[in-house]
C-alpha cells in the first residue's frame, strides 16, 4: 500500500490559522481579559484579569502586569528612601465599588547609601476588584502613575482599558500569572513555617533601635526586614544574627527619625515584612518598649562610672585645662608656708567647685533634652554671648594678676575667721570663696575637650535619663577634682613650697599673659561664629576694660561711681554685639557644599556610602574652633607625615565637619555612634562600610592603621 501524497491547496487554512495566531493574538488576548500594553523604552504596563468574564461571585481577580527592561525598576508600597510606588485613579469606570491592591514580597536594593524596595524584570500586583452590580458587566478604566527607575528615574502615565463582559468566569490564560504572583504575597507566615517572637524598642531618640526575633521551621539562608511606620521615621537594613542552627533569627534595625516624634516609638504600630529567598511574612503589630535592656543598663552603669571617673581625671592633663593653669599654679604655690588646715580647706573647696559645676552642666543639659533640643558635651561654646563671658572673666582674671584690682568676695563667701582661722587675703583664689569658683571655672574652661574614657560615659548619660546624666557627670566632677582631693589629703605637698614673696609678682604677671592669650583664642573662636568684626569689636572693649582697671590701679584709688558705670557700660556693649553682627561664620567647614581649602572636603554623610561603592576610603573629621584637642589632633597628626601623605592620595577623601555653629546634621552624625561632644573621627572604606571609630587623642599610628584596615589590605 503506498503513502499519499499530501495536498498542498488543503495546508493552506493551517498556515493561515498559524500566521493568524503569531499576527494577531496579542490582539486577540487584549480583546478579552488584558488591556492592551502601555509600552515605553523602559518598561511596559498593562492590565489582566483572572477570567473571560465577571460571573455570579461578588469580586473578580485582576492583576496589574509589569515587564520591565533589563536593569529598571518600580517600587513597593513603602520605596524606601526615594520614589514612589505604583498607583491607579478608576475615574471612568463602570460597576467598580472598589479595587484592593496586594503587593508581592519586594527586594531590597543598597545603592549609594540609600535602602529602596521594589521589583525587577517582571512583577503582577495581584487586584480584589469589588463590583456594585455583580453578574453586570465590568468596565475598567485606570490611570497608573508609577515611577521606573535605573541610573535615572523617569515618571510614567499609563491609560488603561479592559471590559469583562457578564457570563460565566471561565479562567483566562492570565490566572496562572496572577496566581503565581499572589502567592508570593506575605501571609501569617504559617504556610512558611515562619513565625514572629518578639518586636521590641531599645534605646530613645537618636539611639532607638529595633529588634525583632524570630524563628523558622527550617534554617533560615538571608533573612531580611522590612519595616513601615510613622511617615518621620526611616529603617535601616537588619544586622543578623542566626542561632540554634539557623532556626533563630535576631534582626536588629536602626530607627531614623525618632527624636521627631511626638512621643516614643514603643506602643505604635508597625508592619513587619519578614523575607527569606521565597519565603516571607507579614506582621501588623504595636511595638512595645524593651524591659531586658533596662537591667543590662543598670548593669553597665557601674563600668561607665569608673569610666566617668577616669575621664574626669584624665581630663586636668588635655589642652583645655591648661589656661587654668595659672590660677591651679598659684593656688599651690600660695600656700607655700601655710596651715595644714587652711590648706586642706581651700582644696576641698576647689574640689566642691568642680563638682558644683558639673552638677549644672548636668542639669542645664537634663532641661535642654526635657525640651526636646539638641545637646552634648562643649555646646556652650556655639552660643555666642557664653563665650563672651568667658573672654570677660578670663580678663578680669588676668587683670587680677596684674595687680590692676583685687576679687573682693562677700565676707561669707570668701570665708570667715571662723571657718578658715584667718582673714581671706587680696589676690586670686583667697579664701573658700576664691577657691570655689576657681574649681568651677576650671571646669567650664575644660568643657572644649573630650579625654579619653570621657566620651563614652557623656555617650552613655546623654542617651539615658535624668539619674543617669546626674551620676555619670557626678563621677567625672569628682574624677577631675581627685588632684585637689589629694592634696587636700596631703596638706604637705603644699606647705613644704617656698614662702610666697617679690618673686610671686612676676610669675603672677607671666601666668596673667597666659590667661590674656586664652582670652584672645576665645575671640578667634568668636570671630568663626558671630564674624570676624564682632571678635574685633568685643577685644577692644575688652582691652578697654584692661586699660580703665589699669587706669585705677595707677591712680591707687578705688573705682568711684563714674568708673564702675564706664566698666558696666562696656560690659553691656560686648554681650549686645553678637546681636548686632550675622555676618557668615569664618570658617569654610560648614558642611554646606561650600569649598574647603586644601585636601580637606565639606562633611557630606550620604556621600559616604557612594564612595565607598567606587572605592574609596573616606576619613571624617568632626571638629569646632572651640575644641582644643580637635585643634591638637589636627597640629600634630592630620597635617603631619604619613598621614597627610595618604589623606591627599588618589583613593582616599579627607572630610571635616564644623561643629563650631549648632549644627543638627553633625548631632545626629554624633549621636548615630553614641558620642556626644568631639573630637570625633571615623574612617570608612570597602574594608569598614560602618565606619571605624578613632581614640578622641590621635596618633599617626592608630589612623594609618584605620586607613589600611578601611581599604582592604
Amino acid at each position: 500500500m503506498g503513502v499519499s501524497s499530501p495536498r498542498p491547496l488543503n495546508g493552506l487554512p493551517t498556515l493561515a490559522a498559524l500566521a493568524a495566531m503569531v499576527l494577531y493574538g496579542p490582539v486577540a488576548e487584549a480583546a478579552g481579559a488584558a488591556s492592551p500594553w502601555f509600552d515605553n523604552d523602559d518598561s511596559k504596563v498593562r492590565l489582566i484579569a483572572a477570567a473571560e468574564a465577571v460571573g455570579e461571585a461578588d469580586s473578580v481577580s485582576l492583576g496589574l502586569h509589569f515587564r520591565l527592561r533589563e536593569g529598571w525598576k518600580i517600587y513597593w508600597r513603602t520605596a524606601g528612601d526615594a520614589g514612589y510606588p505604583p498607583s491607579v485613579e478608576w475615574a471612568g469606570s463602570d460597576n467598580l465599588a472598589g479595587a484592593e491592591f496586594s503587593w508581592p514580597a519586594p527586594q531590597r536594593f543598597s545603592i549609594l547609601g540609600f535602602e529602596t524596595l521594589g521589583y525587577t524584570d517582571e512583577v503582577v500586583l495581584p487586584i480584589a476588584a469589588a463590583l456594585e452590580r455583580p453578574g453586570r458587566a465590568l468596565r475598567l478604566r485606570g490611570v497608573v502613575d508609577y515611577l521606573a527607575c535605573k541610573e535615572i528615574c523617569i515618571p510614567h502615565q499609563a491609560d488603561l482599558a479592559l471590559d469583562l463582559p457578564a457570563g460565566a468566569a471561565r479562567p483566562s490564560p492570565f490566572a496562572h500569572l496572577i496566581n503565581r504572583f499572589a502567592v508570593s504575597v506575605p501571609g501569617d507566615g504559617a504556610s512558611h513555617g515562619l513565625a514572629l517572637e518578639r518586636a521590641e524598642v531599645h534605646g530613645v531618640g537618636a539611639q532607638t533601635v529595633l529588634r525583632v526575633e524570630a524563628a523558622s521551621t527550617i534554617p533560615f539562608a538571608a533573612p531580611d526586614l522590612y519595616v513601615e511606620g510613622p511617615e518621620e521615621l526611616a529603617f535601616s537594613p537588619p544586622d543578623v544574627r542566626l542561632e540554634d542552627g539557623g532556626t533563630r533569627a535576631f534582626l536588629a534595625v536602626k530607627v531614623f527619625g525618632a527624636e521627631d516624634l511626638e512621643g516614643p516609638l514603643a506602643g505604635r504600630r508597625l508592619t513587619l515584612t519578614l523575607v527569606d529567598g521565597a519565603r516571607s511574612a507579614e506582621w501588623v503589630l504595636t511595638v512595645t518598649a524593651a524591659a531586658a535592656p533596662a537591667e543590662t543598663e543598670a548593669s553597665e552603669l557601674p563600668l561607665i562610672l569608673v569610666l566617668a571617673l577616669i575621664g574626669g581625671l584624665i581630663l586636668n592633663l588635655m589642652p583645655c585645662v591648661l589656661p587654668v593653669l595659672s590660677i591651679k599654679l598659684l593656688g599651690v604655690i600660695g600656700h607655700g608656708g601655710g596651715e595644714r588646715r587652711t590648706v586642706r580647706l581651700g582644696f576641698i573647696a576647689s574640689a566642691a567647685g568642680i563638682l558644683f559645676a558639673f552638677l549644672v552642666l548636668a542639669g542645664a543639659l537634663i532641661a535642654l533634652k526635657a525640651g526636646g533640643m539638641a545637646i552634648g558635651w562643649g555646646i556652650q561654646y556655639q552660643q555666642p554671648w557664653f563665650i563672651v563671658a568667658m573672654t570677660l572673666v578670663v580678663t578680669l582674671f588676668a587683670c587680677n594678676l596684674w595687680g590692676f584690682f583685687e576679687v573682693r568676695l562677700p565676707g561669707w563667701l570668701a570665708g570667715p575667721d571662723w571657718l578658715t582661722g584667718s582673714s581671706p587675703g587680696p589676690g586670686p583664689g583667697n579664701g573658700l570663696g576664691g577657691h570655689f569658683l576657681t574649681g568651677a571655672f576650671a571646669t567650664l574652661l575644660a568643657t572644649p575637650c573630650s579625654a579619653p574614657f570621657l566620651g563614652t560615659a557623656v555617650g552613655f548619660a546623654l542617651a539615658r535619663g535624668p539619674g543617669e546624666i546626674l551620676a555619670i557627670f557626678a563621677a567625672l566632677g569628682i574624677g577631675m577634682a581627685l588632684p585637689y582631693l589629694a592634696v587636700a589629703a596631703a596638706p604637705g605637698l603644699a606647705t613644704r613650697l617656698p614662702r610666697p614673696g617679690p618673686w610671686m609678682i612676676v610669675l603672677c604677671r607671666i601666668l596673667g599673659l597666659a590667661l590674656a592669650a586664652t582670652a584672645l583664642w576665645l575671640l578667634s573662636v568668636l570671630a568663626a561664629e558671630a564674624g570676624r568684626s564682632a571678635a574685633v569689636l568685643v577685644g577692644v572693649l575688652m582691652a578697654a576694660v584692661t586699660f580703665r582697671l589699669y587706669l585705677k590701679a595707677r591712680a591707687d584709688r578705688p573705682l568711684g561711681a563714674i568708673g564702675r558705670a564706664s566698666i558696666t557700660a562696656l560690659v553691656v556693649l560686648a554681650f549686645l554685639v553678637p546681636s548686632w553682627f550675622s555676618e557668615a561664620p569664618a570658617s569654610a567647614l560648614t558642611g554646606s557644599g561650600e569649598p574647603v581649602a586644601g585636601l580637606w572636603q565639606p562633611f557630606d554623610q550620604e556621600g559616604i556610602g557612594r564612595l565607598v561603592s567606587d572605592g574609596k576610603v573616606v576619613l571624617v573629621d568632626v571638629t569646632a574652633d572651640w575644641c582644643i584637642t580637635c585643634q591638637v589632633n589636627k597640629a600634630f597628626v592630620l597635617t603631619k607625615g604619613r598621614v597627610v601623605e595618604r589623606l591627599s592620595g588618589d583613593g582616599v577623601v579627607a572630610m571635616q565637619a564644623d561643629w563650631t555653629r549648632p549644627n543638627d546634621d553633625i548631632t545626629r552624625y554624633l549621636a548615630s555612634f553614641g558620642r556626644y561632644g568631639i573630637p570625633f573621627d571615623a574612617v570608612y572604606g570597602p574594608g569598614a562600610p560602618e565606619g571605624i571609630v578613632l581614640p578622641e587623642l590621635l596618633t599617626s599610628k592608630a589612623v594609618l592603621e584605620a586607613l589600611d584596615k578601611a581599604s582592604g589590605s
